[in-house]
Parts: structure tokens; C-alpha cells; sequence
């Protein structure tokens, strides 16, 4: 790995570590996504998501790529924890397809749908890998949609009776459950810019969702609280990136940082936390008055056991004139010279260790789970059937050594999630980008071991790495 740029490799990474160093109880594992690995987008009941109407819209994903197969984890859920045990990976995040257990989004549960969960949780637990349910990563049922979906008030309701659903049917084995996964991505990315589902580019829009998804968050952790048997951790994940100042010491600059903060960092995390929405720091964002009721400044906190911190690189800000309402635009790393993913993202792996003291700096924060992180690199198959990605091997490291620095200094962090565990559909980008561990070929479903998923692994049975 030597070949690899310095960025790889920051100089605050701790030389060694092995994961003793992390201690008995930190939890270790891999994430992933229903809409991006199940496939089966029809099967036994199913009724379509956002995503899956979206995809079908011309010029909306690279390639004209659907994730109508994906990696067939539907089917193949088996041959995927059967490598998750060889390798020693004690836990696995997975979300539920909403549309999979209730069709319509609410009222008849669908049974098929249900008995998969029911079956992925035992496969999981008779393996010895612990299952962390993820109730919504961004696939809401289309028939909410056309009701309204994230704009509409009642997705509170819709979401928390989804929820109940849920915890009655897996509570009695699923002891961890992350409410949203990244709500800002899905109601920004979705909602406002329109690259993601449902394809909205409207503010009214992005301002209602952002509220109703604010609600969710913690009315979707009181309705889990009141149905789980006691013990279970309740927690929600937050994407979230390192942001500094294009050209610091400028106050134009320093300025559009802190909207941009607000914007990506602060936005669901501080309202969970009682705190409210930063509005001093972002002031578009007093236009939610419109959709908040007197009553909801009591709904929006909740007490999670943990936060989920998501994090893959760091941006850097510049005041921009024509940009209304934030002022604010990303300086790209292709314009800064420096390395990028596949993505067009930065390698800059203490990113994470900025974020996870940043969130830890909240008075009444509570343990943090990084709930995903990892790198796209393209990969390579070798004529001996192995996929050697040294620049995903030295990513991961470096992140990891990062948490484990934060860790050392005090921030509560009690796990790592890679993601992810294979390669699968990436939204927008299609098949192209390649975050996985394990390799795919989508043509055959074959699924290969990466050289980064053997390194995991190694960490994983005790070397020192």
C-alpha cells in the first residue's frame, strides 16, 4: 500500500491497534440497505416503493440501472451471513422494506414479507451475528407517496404504526433498532435538489418533509419504547461530514461554513436533543414555522440510547452570491487536487474523528455507534479469483484507527459499521460504485471475498493490523 497518497494515511492514525484496544464490549460490524440488496421488488406481496417507481423515470440513474434484482439478498440472505460468519462479524445492520410488511404503507400487513424478517433475524442469530433493524432507509411505499409521503403530516402516524408493527413482530429477538437512517439525505437529496426518490424540487416540500421526518425520528423511538421489551437500545443515524472554510480567516467564507454546518450537521441531531432547530446558524429554517404545531416543541426530543454517526468525507465551503438561502457552495475535491473515491468524494479519514467529537460535544449526547463508513474504489478481479483493493484496505484503517483516537479521548463511541458488506445498488450511481467488502458480480451473483474484507476479518480475529 505504499503507492498509496499520504491522505491514506494521516499522521494522527495510531501506528498499531488490534481490536482488544477497543475493549470487550464495543460492538463491530457491517451495514446495509433493503432497497439496495434485496431485489425481489414484486415478490410475494410486495407493493412498490419510491425507489422503485423512480428508477423506471428516464435519465434518473446511471445507466438506466433498477434495483429490480440488486444482489438478490431476498434469496440469497443464506450464502451472505454464511461469509459474514467466516469472517467473524459479530453484528449486522439491515433495514426493512416498508413496503415489503405493509404494501399500502398501512392497514393488512403482508405475512410474506413479515416471515422474510422473521427468517433473516434467525438466520442471523443461529450464525452468532447479532441483527440491528433499520426501520427506514429511504424506500417509503409508493401508495403514501401519492398521498402526500414525507410532506404530508400523517406520515407520523403512518411511520409510528409501522414501527409498533415491527417491534411486536421482531422485539422478542432484535435488541437494537435505529429509527431513520440519514433524514437529511433523504429529504434534501430527495425533496430539494430531486436526484434521489421521490424526485421533489420544491422547498415547501423539503421544509414539510424536514419537519415531519424531525417528528418521526422521535415519535418512531417513543412508539418502538412503548411496544420493545425492556433492555432493547433505541438509536437513529445521522450523516454527517467534517465542514471547514474554503479560505479560512475569511468571514464570507467562515460565514457560509457555519450555514453549511448547520445544514448537514446540526439539523435533526439538536432537535432530537431538545435543543430545536438551529435557525440562528440557518435561517431559511425558520419557514418550518408553517408546518409546527404549538404542541410539537414537546414531540421532537427523545431520549435514544445511541446516536448513529454516518460519515465518508469532509467538505469544504465557500460563500457563493448566487446559492439563495444558504450562500454557501461545496468546493469540490476534484478543484482542491486532492485524492477522491469513486464517489468524487475526498479521502480524508479524520473526517470521522472531527464528527464523532463534534457530536460528543452535546451536553446530554448519548453513545455514539458509527453506523456507517467506508469507500468506493473500483475493482479489480484477478485471473486467481481475488480482488485486491489496497486503497479500500488503507481507508478503512485509517478510519478506524480515527474512531479509536476519539475513543482513547474520551468520546463515547462503542462501535464500527463498515458499509458495506457487498457491493449493490447506489442510488443515483447505479452499479458503479463499488463500497463493498465482498465482491458481486451481477451477471452470476457470485460473491468473491475482497482482500478488505479478509484484512476485517483478520482485525476481527484478534491481529494487530
Amino acid at each position: 500500500m505504499s503507492d498509496l497518497p499520504a491522505a491514506f494515511f494521516p499522521p494522527t492514525t495510531p501506528a498499531a491497534f488490534s481490536r482488544a484496544d477497543f475493549g470487550a464490549d464495543f460492538h463491530w460490524g457491517t451495514s446495509a440497505a433493503a432497497y439496495q440488496t434485496e431485489g425481489a421488488w414484486q415478490a410475494e406481496g410486495k407493493g412498490p416503493s419510491i425507489w422503485d417507481e423512480f428508477v423506471r423515470r428516464r435519465g434518473r440513474i446511471k445507466g438506466g440501472a433498477t434495483a429490480d434484482v440488486a444482489t438478490d439478498f431476498y434469496h440469497r440472505w443464506p450464502e451472505d451471513l454464511d461469509l459474514m460468519r467466516g469472517l467473524q462479524i459479530p453484528d449486522f445492520r439491515f433495514s426493512v422494506a416498508w413496503s415489503r410488511v405493509l404494501p399500502q404503507g398501512h392497514g393488512t400487513a403482508n405475512p410474506a414479507g413479515l416471515d422474510f424478517y422473521d427468517r433473516l433475524v434467525d438466520g442471523c442469530l443461529e450464525r452468532g451475528v447479532e441483527p440491528w433493524v433499520t426501520l427506514y432507509h429511504w424506500d417509503l411505499p409508493a401508495a403514501l407517496q401519492r398521498q402526500g409521503g414525507w410532506a404530508h403530516r400523517d406520515v407520523v402516524g403512518w411511520f409510528t404504526d409501522y414501527a409498533q408493527l415491527m417491534a411486536r413482530r421482531l422485539g422478542d429477538r432484535v435488541r437494537h433498532w435505529i429509527v431513520l437512517n440519514e433524514p437529511l439525505a433523504f429529504v434534501g437529496v430527495g425533496h430539494l435538489l430531486g436526484i434521489h426518490a421521490p424526485g421533489r424540487r420544491s422547498l415547501a416540500a423539503f421544509l414539510a418533509a424536514t419537519h415531519h421526518a424531525a417528528l418521526a425520528q422521535a415519535e418512531g423511538g417513543r412508539a418502538l419504547r412503548a411496544t420493545l421489551p425492556a433492555g432493547a437500545q433505541i438509536g437513529t443515524s445521522f450523516s454527517g461530514s467534517h465542514v471547514q472554510p474554503w479560505r479560512p480567516g475569511l468571514p464570507r467564507d467562515e460565514a457560509a461554513a457555519r450555514r453549511a454546518d448547520a445544514a448537514f450537521n446540526r439539523m435533526f441531531i439538536e432537535p432530537a436533543l431538545g435543543l430545536g432547530y438551529p435557525v440562528a446558524d440557518l435561517p431559511v429554517l425558520r419557514r418550518l414555522e408553517r408546518y409546527h404545531r404549538p404542541s410539537d416543541d414537546k414531540l421532537l426530543p427523545f431520549n435514544f440510547d445511541f446516536l448513529g454517526v454516518q460519515n465518508y468525507t469532509r467538505e469544504v465551503i465557500g460563500f457563493a452570491p448566487y446559492v439563495p438561502l444558504v450562500w454557501a457552495r461545496l468546493v469540490s475535491a476534484r478543484r482542491r487536487g486532492v485524492p477522491i473515491t469513486s464517489m468524487g468524494w475526498e479521502v480524508y479519514p479524520e473526517s470521522i474523528y472531527h464528527l464523532l467529537k463534534k457530536v460528543a460535544a452535546y451536553s446530554n449526547a448519548p453513545r455514539l455507534i458509527v453506523t456507517e463508513n467506508g469507500a468506493a474504489f473500483p475493482d479489480t478481479l484477478t485471473a486467481d479469483g481475488r480482488v485486491p483493493d489496497p486503497a479500500r484496505q488503507a481507508f478503512l484503517r485509517a478510519c478506524i484507527g480515527q474512531v479509536l483516537r476519539a475513543r482513547q479521548e474520551g468520546v463515547p463511541v462503542d462501535g464500527y459499521f463498515v458499509w458495506s458488506f457487498t457491493d449493490n445498488f447506489e442510488w443515483a450511481e447505479g452499479y458503479h460504485p463499488r463500497f463493498g467488502l465482498v465482491h458481486v458480480d451481477y451477471a452470476t451473483q457470485q460473491r468473491i471475498i475482497k482482500d478488505s474484507g479478509h484484512w476485517y476479518g483478520r482485525l476481527l480475529a484478534g491481529e494487530e493490523v
